[in-house]
């Protein structure tokens, strides 16, 4: 039942329409995403019916696919809106659904026998048994539980027909819970995790009381900071390709529907260059501007999760994230020498950009020479959304990210 060698598919996070034209253009093979319902990421603003076809029309048009996320557990009252919405995904040429329910599983494939029924990560597949389950069930893919090691993804890939795809997480924020069954958000804040509404209390920082000393708080280390228990690293899995390519992994899925579009591009585009340059150089180690690429997101200390045993890892001193790049302006074109920029956040003049565009390694110029709106020169870029004028000759698309490395004096 082995697989043989397979170029996996890059499926990336789609949170609205700008995160999805992100994806595509930075290179994802699939995107997920949600309508306004059943999805387990209620933050994002999602898509509307309208807005959902124009999606697919989008995607289908470029080569990509589209996945709808119906992962909430849905209640009883819920079920009669469900019917509609599957048939209507559908009826726009939707390519797979992903789905925790059973009752949902069945209902897709009822309502909407043409579209692929993926099982989520929700349902917490960690066996080729489940596996195999959810196959006879009609399920083309299992998106395997975050927590299963590498060695048993490769027990799962022998022991499964080769028609169920194995799908996996290769980047992206971690859940402390196993695969994402979390009740402290709903327990605490009355947000229900699993409804898609998380306020991840698990990235809270938490102190111990005393039953008779309710005033008094006593951190969890002997330290003068607090403990952030719960706090789990983010994943990276970038280097990592080829050995989750080697244990039958058709997928590799980037976590961040609610992230930004400047991280959909950023992470997107990596991996996109990862695969392409194992998938042509196979025993080659990745080069370090690829890897360097996942540092100029705002992330968290990185993992390789369970993938390789043991604990996936977490920082217990703080929550924060890293932030060693920020996203200055984007380009909206040229104008004879000079680049047309809107301002994201304030740089100066002899700032090194460090530019990201699609199909293209990021490569860095500097701002010698900026000029406002009314082509006065200027020193500095300090108004939000400002117009300015970078003379250079560097080639640089519309639509390009110009990012500038944080300084501490700043």
């Amino acid at each position: 039942m082995g697989t043989g060698r397979r170029k996996p598919e890059l499926l990336a996070p789609a949170g609205d329409m700008e995160r999805l034209l992100a994806a595509v253009d930075y290179g994802a093979d699939a995107v997920y995403l949600a309508g306004k319902s059943f999805g387990m990421r209620a933050a994002p603003q999602n898509f509307s019916e309208d807005e959902l076809r124009q999606a697919v029309g989008t995607c289908h048009s470029r080569g990509v696919r589209v996945y709808v996320t119906c992962n909430t557990l849905p209640r009883n009252d819920e079920l009669a809106e469900i019917a509609p919405f599957l048939r209507a995904c559908q009826d726009m040429g939707v390519d797979a659904f992903i789905i925790s329910d059973l009752g949902v599983l069945a209902l897709a494939k009822e309502h909407a026998p043409q579209v692929e029924r993926h099982v989520s990560t929700q349902t917490g597949i960690v066996n080729y048994a489940a596996a195999k389950a959810c196959y006879s069930l009609g399920a083309k893919r299992v998106v395997l539980a975050r927590e299963v090691p590498l060695e048993e993804i490769r027990g799962i890939r022998e022991n499964t027909p080769p028609g169920l795809e194995l799908e996996a997480f290769a980047h992206g924020s971690m859940c402390v819970s196993f695969s994402g069954r979390c009740l402290l958000s709903n327990y605490m804040t009355g947000r229900d995790a699993n409804r898609g509404a998380c306020a991840q209390p698990c990235r809270w920082e938490y102190y111990l009381t005393e039953k008779e000393r309710p005033s008094q708080r006593f951190t969890i280390v002997q330290e003068e900071k607090g403990t952030y228990i719960f706090n789990s690293n983010d994943l990276r899995m970038i280097e990592h390709i080829p050995a989750m390519m080697e244990a039958g992994v058709a997928s590799l899925k980037i976590e961040g529907r609610a992230k930004s579009a400047y991280y959909v591009a950023c992470v997107t585009a990596a991996y996109r260059r990862a695969i392409d340059f194992f998938w042509e150089n196979p025993g080659t180690p990745l080069p370090t501007p690829i890897l360097e690429e996942t540092e100029k997101i705002s992330h968290r200390a990185y993992s390789t999760g369970f993938y390789f045993g043991g604990e996936p890892g977490q920082t217990l001193d703080r929550s924060q994230y890293t932030r060693r790049y920020e996203v200055a302006a984007l380009c909206q074109g040229r104008e004879g020498p000079y680049l047309r920029l809107a301002q994201r956040n304030r740089f100066f003049k002899g700032d090194i950009a460090d530019i990201l565009q699609p199909g293209k390694p990021s490569f860095t110029a500097p701002l010698a020479e900026l000029y406002n709106e009314d082509w006065e020169p200027i020193e500095s870029a300090p108004h939000a959304e400002m117009t300015v004028y970078w003379k250079t000759e560097a080639d640089v698309a519309p639509g390009a990210y110009i990012r500038i490395k944080k300084q501490a004096d700043r």
